[in-house]
């Protein structure tokens, strides 16, 4: 049975107005926790009609793209890349790279100092959104819900440091007892194309009930890399310069020195590491920083990755919500049973004898 087609539903980014629907051939796209979403297909130009339309409606910078998948929207993001190509045969067509909604949020600088004083994590991130789109032709119709975090932070962003919004909601998720953050794209009970600022702490979570895959069965392949070469047992973080005496040298903010003893007792071997964060100037908020790049680091990084046939319960509305896989083979003779959560989906185009799949990416539930 062929796989339902793809169809680019072309809109103006800032009001959602339709501008056209085309076809869409070799769709690549992926959707992720932590991490902006990306979009690649080329839309066929077999006739004059269908490029007069496609000069219309593809505008990098300015094209809002939500993805079809038969009747079901599987993705969202802005047209950043257009490039009509021919091939030595003679067919024509427009290829595509489109980022997911966050991209815009990079794209965004914060020209004017903020200024939070206890204020809930999630209103913090609530309200960088909403400097973005009160500012004249920054709304893009990013909507969210009032639900707090329960931690509150103290936090001033410079407008000198002209870091993006992107980066300052990125910073102020990854600290201790921080949160996620993505915009998810869907159609509400409406109908309605929702783009949805989705916080979740300390993670995000979505869905009711476990999909289950088995391997052998609907899991075709899996990786499993373990990857110690970002581990460290020992851990320094620097901030912002201070030099409140213009004759002397200047020395950044440092966090205490973390070594978890406990891990070198085990048997590990000292592994240092540290990180940067060159415009926090409170001593307490580097310290938290410190504290949760010193957990995030201190055991290997390992993301299954796992290929199975999409379809069914496999779409890109699965990231967020938890699988449980089952995998009997010689690496596992005793039957792996686990629940883990989906944090990225990457869908791939089918290929001559082979069809469409996609790849979870997981994290241990």
């Amino acid at each position: 049975m062929s796989s339902p087609p793809y169809r680019l539903l072309l809109c103006d980014l800032r009001s959602d107005q339709v501008l056209d629907a085309l076809p869409v051939q070799d769709v690549a796209l992926d959707d992720y926790i932590g991490k902006t979403g990306r979009l690649t297909g080329t839309v066929p130009i077999p006739n004059r009609e269908l490029a007069e339309r496609a000069r219309r409606a593809l505008l990098p910078g300015r094209t809002g793209i939500w993805v079809e998948r038969g009747r079901d929207l599987w993705w969202g993001g802005i047209l950043w890349t257009l490039t009509p190509a021919s091939d030595e045969r003679g067919f024509l067509g427009a290829q595509i790279q489109a980022g997911g909604w966050e991209s815009y949020l990079y794209r965004r600088l914060l020209y004017d100092t903020q200024i939070a004083e206890e204020v809930d994590q999630f209103d913090i991130a609530r309200g960088l959104v909403d400097y973005v789109q009160n500012t004249p032709g920054g709304d893009i119709g990013i909507t969210y819900d009032a639900a707090p975090s329960g931690v509150a932070r103290d936090r001033t962003y410079l407008r000198y440091d002209l870091h993006s919004i992107g980066e300052l909601l990125d910073q102020l998720a990854a600290v201790e007892q921080g949160f996620e953050w993505r915009i998810a794209s869907y159609r509400d009970s409406d109908g309605r194309r929702i783009k949805r600022l989705q916080l979740g702490h300390p993670t995000i979570r979505v869905g009711a009930s476990d999909v289950v895959l088995d391997h052998p069965g609907p899991v075709l392949s899996y990786t499993w890399p373990v990857d110690a070469t970002p581990k460290a047992n020992a851990w320094q973080t620097r901030g912002a310069s201070i030099n409140e005496n213009q004759a002397e040298d200047s020395f950044p903010l440092t966090s205490p020195l973390l070594v978890a003893e406990d891990d070198i007792a085990a048997g590990w071997p000292r592994l240092d590491g540290s990180s940067d964060y060159t415009t926090v100037e409170r001593q307490p908020t580097l310290d938290a920083h410190a504290r949760a790049d010193h957990a995030a680091a201190l055991n290997p990084v390992t993301i299954p990755e796992v290929t199975v046939l999409l379809g069914g319960a496999i779409t890109p509305a699965l990231v967020g919500s938890t699988i449980r896989l089952r995998i009997r083979d010689l690496w596992h003779p005793t039957v792996l049973d686990a629940r883990y959560r989906v944090v990225g989906i990457s869908v791939s185009p089918p290929q001559r004898g082979r069809p469409e799949t996609a790849q979870l990416y997981l994290e241990a539930s």
